[in-house]
């Protein structure tokens, strides 16, 4: 067991909190646990799974970023200095080289806790967007700086992107924004590249890093593959060591060469780029058929009435689950009708991936990284349907 000392320190300020993971990556202090804010019994709960008076696993750890996947469950994700490193010298290959970052996210994320990373390695001072109030457009537009020497550089999540485009914010002093924390609609990438913005689609969890494959291509170093099972494997030096204080957990997630073992499903392109498909656990089984939710989500995205869409599966008598999207409306739009959704998707899902239920919503409830919570919109649309809705009705559909 390691000597070294774990800080769980309040990560509502990332000014306090760089210079603890400078010294933390240096190995002249402790490591770093940032704890998010929130409700504390939350708090307490995280704390207790993660037990900073408990002995490090190893000496090198760096940094414990505290992640609950898809089951709610605090655990964390151990971090070694090497790994950081090796993810921000790809990052700065991958990219323009290194260069100033403007921090939209919360450091108590992987991403959020990266962007001080490479400005540590970069040897340039974030620009600190403030989040007191939430993700601001106009807070953000206001952070950025008029003229900088080096690249700019931003590291933001979909919803982000879309409310500073629709608040018309110019994103052009931006050599990359790196688009990550859930799936890249493909209306939105396509509409912000079209105004001349550089969006880089990254993938990637606490485990890697934060984003290790860039537009689909593994970073320097980094190897992607796929299991028998579909689910996309990745090795290389961005892997976090395991989970603190959880062998258990550690021994299923790694394979026995050291491989992660995601929970998500995906495919390897014609052009060799991986296409991540959702979470193994998001799949949809309907009439027999696998239909990935994410898959779904990526195609309804692009309706113009869909503002944004998730898409998830419920009991249904006939087909098993059936398949329910769930739509927030484009900005002065009510949104579609089913058979309008189903119409415009015909041609880009196979049959039994077309929804057969829709739910229109005032806006999704999303987790932290702005992710769907896909709890909750299980919960909307089990107050919004009747036990089995009949075919052909305006729920139902064929």
């Amino acid at each position: 067991m390691s000597h070294r000392r774990l800080l769980a320190h309040d990560a509502a300020d990332p000014a306090l909190v760089q210079p603890l993971l400078a010294a933390a990556l240096a190995g002249t202090g402790p490591a770093l646990l940032p704890l998010p804010g929130g409700p504390e019994p939350a708090r307490r709960a995280l704390l207790a799974a993660l037990d900073p008076d408990q002995p490090l696993e190893r000496d090198d750890i760096a940094v414990v970023v505290p992640t609950s996947g898809s089951t709610g469950t605090p655990k964390g994700a151990l971090l070694t200095a090497d790994a950081v490193r090796a993810s921000v010298r790809a990052t700065h290959r991958r990219l323009d080289g290194p260069g100033r970052w403007v921090l939209a996210l919360p450091v108590t994320h992987v991403a959020g806790l990266m962007v001080l990373a490479r400005s540590l390695e970069a040897g340039t001072d974030p620009v600190v967007v403030d989040l007191t109030s939430g993700f601001r457009p106009g807070a953000f537009a206001a952070a950025v700086p008029e003229r900088t020497s080096d690249p700019l550089y931003t590291s933001l999540v979909p919803t982000q992107l879309g409310r500073l485009l629709d608040a018309g914010t110019d994103l052009d002093a931006f050599a990359a924004v790196l688009l990550g924390g859930g799936p890249a609609p493909p209306g939105l990438v396509a509409r912000a590249r079209a105004q001349g913005v550089r969006v880089v689609t990254t993938y990637g969890m606490s485990e890697t890093c934060g984003g290790c494959v860039y537009d689909g291509t593994p970073l320097d170093g980094v190897a992607v593959d796929l299991t028998t099972d579909g689910r996309v494997r990745i090795g290389g030096p961005v892997l976090c060591c395991g989970y603190r204080l959880r062998p258990d957990l550690t021994a299923l997630a790694f394979d026995p060469v050291g491989r992660l073992v995601t929970q998500d499903v995906g495919r390897i392109a014609a052009d060799g780029r991986l296409e991540v498909l959702g979470r193994a656990d998001d799949v949809v089984v309907t009439g027999g058929v696998n239909v990935p939710a994410a898959l779904v989500e990526s195609v309804l995205a692009g309706h113009p009435a869909v503002g944004a869409v998730a898409v998830v599966g419920v009991p249904d008598p006939r087909w098993g689950q059936r398949v329910v999207a769930v739509v927030a409306p484009a900005a002065h739009d009510a949104g579609p009708e089913l058979a309008e959704l189903r119409r415009f998707a015909a041609d880009r899902l196979p049959p039994a991936a077309l929804p057969r239920q829709l739910v229109i919503v005032a806006q999704l409830p999303v987790l932290a990284p702005g992710k769907p919570d896909r709890r909750a919109v299980r919960g909307l649309v089990a107050a919004d349907s009747p036990a089995d809705p009949p075919a052909g009705s305006p729920r139902g559909g064929p």
